[in-house]
């Protein structure tokens, strides 16, 4: 293990760092002023820390120079994008220089005959989505932050949507990165191909690896043809467990929704609290069904989810007839973060992953955890593959409501590992988890990460303190 200590928090810079590091990006692409760096050392979380620079890269040169000066002179390196992660992993709280690469914003190519797209890690969701579709193709992964999130941060976190239920995450949707190692040397990894089992793995490796092993510098990623069709469901349930019997119906007859939705009880109500949205009193679970596919037999299929959605304790099922709506069936679920940043702009937000056939016991027991610990817990997300955003409503200005915040948390964790869960499926770990994995990675496989870890970055310059806990000296 290397002992070296890369420069402290706060410590200023060698004048000859700096000049080398102009020397690489230019004056116009480096920022040194705190009141510049410090729009830079947040995400959407609630940590920050002052970077001591921020430089912009536009090409792979200038990331594989920046990482082996960095190196040199035991200078921690972030890379970053738009900062929409919620789990501070691009905060730099152990100092360092902010490596943004929203500058590489190209999409390189769009190969329609291989379904594949090359493409920076700058460029945003959205950008590609919207290339792509006119080539009649999209790539699955769908964030709610499509709009301004990078490719390049969907990598990092594995970042997937309500698409994934269906379409699988980055990983599966990935077929080859070129990134830059923590030791400053350049690696392609996977193929072009759908097939090839040549050597490790390494591309699906280095995604969800938030910038702890390499800076990825260009994806080949793979594209999935646009459907024909979609229609859209809306079904009610007069409680979360005759909800979840109709998700496990659902996923076990043969055509898999490319999104399905819930909210719980709490949600809805405080739906019903802060707006004029109207639903009936007797719901308490509601589950938003998209189905998509070829026209020819999408009928069939939407009575097949239909079918298997009418279990006992359903009050209604809506399917959108038009447009509009769809977008008045969306109204529900959308009115949901509004409420809640009207009642907890500051809420703890984790998303948690649960076998299927098991969310019912996770919402059972989070409202035991609501009760023990006086926070109030609500609870949406993709209950197609069991990731669950759990929302627990706290003020951080009030130590007392925090620390029950906390332990709510901590047995929340507790809780979802008991029912064969993960502890993340699409936020990541950055600070906010990475005191807590090692309750669901055993120390073996700790100890394995960590050696690949150092295998990749020999000094420990990339993203410092996130994603693994600390290595214990023998």
């Amino acid at each position: 293990m290397n002992t070296s200590e890369p420069t402290s928090p706060g410590a200023p810079l060698e004048a000859d760092f700096l000049k080398e590091l102009c020397a690489i990006f230019g004056a116009g692409d480096l920022l040194t002023d705190p009141g510049d760096c410090w729009s830079y050392g947040y995400d959407n979380s609630r940590r920050q820390a002052l970077p001591q620079a921020v430089v912009f890269a536009t090409t792979h040169s200038q990331v594989q120079q920046a990482v082996a000066l960095c190196n040199l002179h035991r200078v921690n390196l972030i890379a970053r994008g738009k900062g929409t992660g919620t789990t501070g992993a691009t905060v730099p709280d152990r100092g360092g220089i902010i490596l943004s690469l929203e500058r590489m914003n190209r999409i390189l190519q769009i190969d329609p005959d291989n379904r594949i797209a090359r493409v920076e890690p700058g460029v945003t969701n959205q950008a590609l989505q919207q290339a792509l579709r006119e080539h009649g193709f999209f790539w699955p992964p769908d964030p709610t932050s499509a709009a301004t999130c990078t490719i390049g941060g969907n990598l990092a976190y594995n970042s997937a949507g309500p698409r994934a239920v269906k379409y699988n995450t980055p990983r599966e949707n990935t077929l080859g990165l070129r990134a830059v190692t923590g030791a400053g040397e350049e690696i392609r990894t996977g193929v072009l191909t759908t097939k090839g089992v040549v050597g490790y793995d390494l591309t699906r490796l280095l995604i969800g690896s938030e910038g702890t092993l390499a800076i990825i510098t260009e994806a080949t990623l793979k594209l999935t043809p646009l459907p024909q069709r979609k229609i859209t469901l809306q079904a009610t349930y007069r409680d979360m467990h005759s909800a979840a019997r109709a998700v496990s119906a659902i996923m076990a007859q043969p055509v898999t929704p490319c999104a399905l939705e819930f909210m719980d009880g709490t949600a809805l109500r405080m739906v019903r609290d802060y707006s004029d949205l109207s639903l009936d009193e007797a719901v308490n679970a509601l589950l938003m069904i998209e189905v998509d596919g070829p026209t020819a037999g999408l009928e069939e299929s939407v009575e097949s989810v239909i079918r298997a959605a009418r279990v006992d304790g359903v009050v209604d099922i809506t399917t959108a007839a038009s447009d509009t709506e769809v977008e008045r069936l969306w109204r529900t679920r959308k009115a949901l973060s509004p409420a809640l940043r009207t009642i907890a702009p500051k809420k703890i937000n984790e998303d948690v992953v649960v076998p299927v056939s098991r969310i019912p016991e996770l919402i059972s027991g989070l409202e035991q955890l609501s009760r023990k610990h006086q926070i109030q817990i609500v609870n949406f997300g993709h209950a197609g593959n069991g990731n669950i955003h759990v929302n627990l409503l706290t003020d951080p200005d009030d130590p007392i409501r925090m620390q029950h915040a906390r332990q709510c948390l901590s047995d929340t964790f507790d809780l979802v590992l008991g029912l064969g869960g993960t502890l993340s499926g699409e936020h990541g770990v950055g600070l906010e988890k990475r005191d807590f994995i090692e309750r669901e990675l055993e120390p073996a496989t700790l100890r394995l990460m960590q050696a690949i870890r150092r295998q990749f970055d020999p000094n420990g310059i990339l993203n410092p303190g996130k994603t693994l806990p600390m290595e214990r000296c023998p």
